[in-house]
C-alpha cells in the first residue's frame, strides 16, 4: 500500500467518525450549532498542525482553500440537517455519491489526470457501491436524500479546492478553509436560541477536529497520487458511519447494501494496490 493510500483511507476513517457523531448530535441540539462549533474545532487542530508541515504563505493556495472551505461550510451545514431527519446510513452514502463522482469527473476532465486500468476499476465500482449502501430497498426517496445531494455538491467543491493548492504552501490552504467555513456558517447561529450543554459543545468541537484530521490527511494523499484517487478512497468514509448505524442505532441492513458494503471494499482493493 502506498503512502497516498493510506493517508486517504485514514482521511475515510476520520470523516466517517466525524459524519456518525455529527449525525447523533444534529438529532439532539440544533444542526447549526453542531457546524459551526465544529468549524471552531476544526480549526483549532489545523492552527495546531500547521507548524508541523512547514509551508509558505502563498495567497492563491489560500484563497483555494477557502473555496474548500465554503464548500465545507454548505455539505456540513446541508448534510447535518440530512442527518437530522433520514436513517445515517441513507443520508452518509448519498452525499458521498456527489462529493465522489464530481472530482473524479473534473478530474479526468479538467486536470487531464489518467488512471491506471485498476484504478478505473475501482472508480467504477465505488460509485455504484455507495449508491447501493444509500439504497433502502422499499421505493421511493428516503428522508434527508435532497439534502444529502446538495451536501455532496459542496463535498466535492471542498475536495476539488483544496487539491489545487500549491504543495509549497503546506496544510495553511486547511487552516484558510476553517476560517472561511466558520465565516459561512456564523450568521446562522443568530436566533437560535439555544444554549447547548458543555457536553455537547466538547462533541461539537471533537465532531470538527475529525473533520479537519481528515482534510489534512486528503490533502497529503492528494500530494502522493492523482486527485482521483485520493477523492475516491477518502469518500469511501459511508462504510463507517452505515457499520455505526446498524450495530449502534439498530439500522436495516438489506441484501442491497450488503453488496454494496463488499462492493465498496473490493473498490478500496482496487485503488490501493494500484
Amino acid at each position: 500500500m502506498t503512502a497516498g493510500a493510506a493517508l486517504a483511507l485514514a482521511s475515510a476513517a476520520a470523516y466517517g467518525v466525524s459524519d456518525f457523531t455529527g449525525g447523533l448530535l444534529a438529532r439532539r441540539i440544533d444542526l447549526r450549532v453542531v457546524a459551526v462549533v465544529g468549524q471552531f474545532g476544526g480549526l483549532v487542530v489545523a492552527l495546531a498542525a500547521a507548524p508541523l508541515f512547514p509551508g509558505q504563505w502563498d495567497s492563491q493556495s489560500m484563497l483555494w482553500g477557502a473555496l474548500s472551505g465554503l464548500g465545507t461550510g454548505v455539505g456540513m451545514l446541508f448534510l447535518f440537517r440530512g442527518l437530522s431527519r433520514g436513517a445515517m446510513s441513507t443520508v452518509v452514502p448519498v452525499s458521498a455519491v456527489g462529493g465522489v463522482a464530481l472530482p473524479v469527473l473534473a478530474g479526468v476532465l479538467w486536470l487531464g489526470e489518467r488512471p491506471a486500468v485498476a484504478a478505473w476499476a475501482g472508480v467504477a465500482v465505488a460509485v455504484p457501491a455507495l449508491w447501493l449502501v444509500s439504497h433502502g430497498g422499499a421505493g421511493g426517496r428516503a428522508a434527508g436524500t435532497g439534502d444529502a445531494l446538495i451536501a455532496g455538491a459542496g463535498i466535492a467543491v471542498q475536495y476539488l479546492a483544496l487539491a489545487q493548492s500549491d504543495p509549497a504552501a503546506g496544510i495553511w490552504p486547511v487552516v484558510a478553509g476553517r476560517v472561511a467555513a466558520v465565516l459561512t456558517l456564523l450568521p446562522l447561529l443568530r436566533g437560535t436560541g439555544e444554549r447547548p450543554r458543555p457536553a455537547a459543545v466538547v462533541w461539537s468541537l471533537a465532531t470538527g477536529a475529525a473533520a479537519a484530521i481528515a482534510l489534512i490527511c486528503y490533502l497529503l494523499a492528494g500530494r502522493e497520487q492523482l486527485v482521483v484517487i485520493a477523492v475516491v478512497l477518502s469518500s469511501l468514509y459511508p462504510v463507517i458511519p452505515v457499520v455505526l448505524g446498524l450495530v449502534v442505532l439498530g439500522e436495516k441492513l438489506t441484501r442491497i447494501r450488503t453488496t454494496g458494503l463488499v462492493a465498496a471494499l473490493l473498490a478500496v482493493a482496487l485503488l490501493v494496490f494500484d
